[in-house]
């Protein structure tokens, strides 16, 4: 048995079934997942996605080129500034696409989409959807590429790319379900198979993202580039590496030392909490190393207060992490501190 399509699509997160929804007017789109496309490391996403839309009052003259330069500068001027200009200039338009489709983000009380402060931004310009962010957008796209005729084969697994001379004609597959391996050729192939997170020890990646897909392409001759840009992300729960999204902080949590301080303040006394991440995570691994921290059987850690910002806060704008602290660990993060440690969470690298 082989199958035969114009163009597959290896990977169901947000990057890939964007990307049937896209082709799937002019050609034949099939996309292929080892996992559920619903079950993809994208609906772990959660605090949300970053848009010069200049909704929030306090970013009125936010524009998309100075998005550019935060996340330029952000990257301490590693990134390639031709694609982070493209991305800027063109992620408002995809917000209010998403938006058409029906994805529920939460909203201000004009009605205009809710925009609120993230680390290494000069504005609030971060849109979300309280903080299950990539579960909506996920949902939203998937119901997408299902309305739009692309085919999916949920829970299959590519095992090598079929190529010839050098020219990819697309796949060998192993069917988990019925267990079969089948070949799929394909006029063009795409790889959207996200990171290589669970390479670490700590890290906020679901199981799945193994580097497998970047794996293939290596060994099939397909040159990869950027390996070694790894982003740890500051608050990952202790015992779990469950990501503690970066809301929290925007919202207005405070991390604290076994001192009490906020130790931020020696570190990035303006952005405090809101620096970019690597700045973040280093400051509370130097807090740790330093003996500034709290202990526990599962690991050193530091806490993330939000205790502060009250119940009726907590419950409107991020009640997925008081779900999970309460589920996991046992912790009700209205009433005390959530245990936290830097963990791996974005692998830059890839084909």
């Amino acid at each position: 048995m082989t199958v035969s399509h114009d163009v597959l699509i290896v990977g169901g997160g947000l990057a890939g079934l964007r990307a049937a929804v896209g082709l799937c007017q002019k050609y034949d789109v099939a996309l292929l997942s080892k996992v559920h496309p619903i079950r993809s490391h994208s609906i772990a996403a959660q605090g949300g996605i970053n848009a010069a839309l200049a909704n929030n009052p306090d970013s009125r003259d936010d524009t998309w080129e100075k998005h550019t330069f935060d996340t330029v500068k952000g990257s301490d001027y590693l990134a390639d500034q031709d694609a982070v200009e493209i991305m800027c200039r063109e992620a408002p338009g995809i917000v209010y696409e998403m938006e058409h489709w029906g994805c529920p983000f939460s909203r201000f009380p004009d009605g205009s989409i809710a925009q609120r402060p993230f680390g290494g931004a000069g504005y609030p310009r971060t849109c979300y959807s309280t903080d299950l962010t990539g579960h909506v957008l996920l949902n939203t796209l998937y119901e997408r590429a299902v309305m739009m005729g692309v085919t999916v084969y949920p829970e299959w697994y590519v095992t090598a790319l079929a190529t010839d001379d050098g020219v990819c004609h697309g796949v060998v597959a192993f069917d988990f379900m019925n267990g079969r391996i089948v070949p799929i050729a394909a006029k063009a192939t795409i790889f959207a198979t996200g990171g290589y997170g669970r390479v670490y020890f700590y890290s906020t990646n679901a199981l799945i993202n193994t580097g497998s897909g970047i794996g293939i392409a290596y060994k099939a001759g397909v040159p990869l580039k950027d390996m070694e840009f790894v982003q740890f992300h500051p608050t990952g729960l202790i015992g779990t590496n469950i990501l503690m999204t970066e809301a929290c902080r925007g919202e207005g949590g405070y991390l604290i030392n076994n001192k009490g301080e906020r130790f931020m303040e020696k570190y990035a006394p303006k952005a405090m909490e809101l620096a970019p991440r690597d700045i973040v995570s280093r400051s509370i691994q130097t807090e740790i190393n330093e003996g500034r921290c709290f202990e526990h059987p599962l690991g050193k850690y530091i806490k993330l207060d939000l205790t502060h910002l009250g119940e009726k806060k907590i419950l409107a704008k991020l009640p997925g992490i008081r779900k999970i602290c309460l589920d996991f660990i046992g912790i009700d993060p209205i009433k005390e501190p959530i245990p936290i440690m830097p963990c791996q969470h974005y692998s830059m690298g890839g084909i």
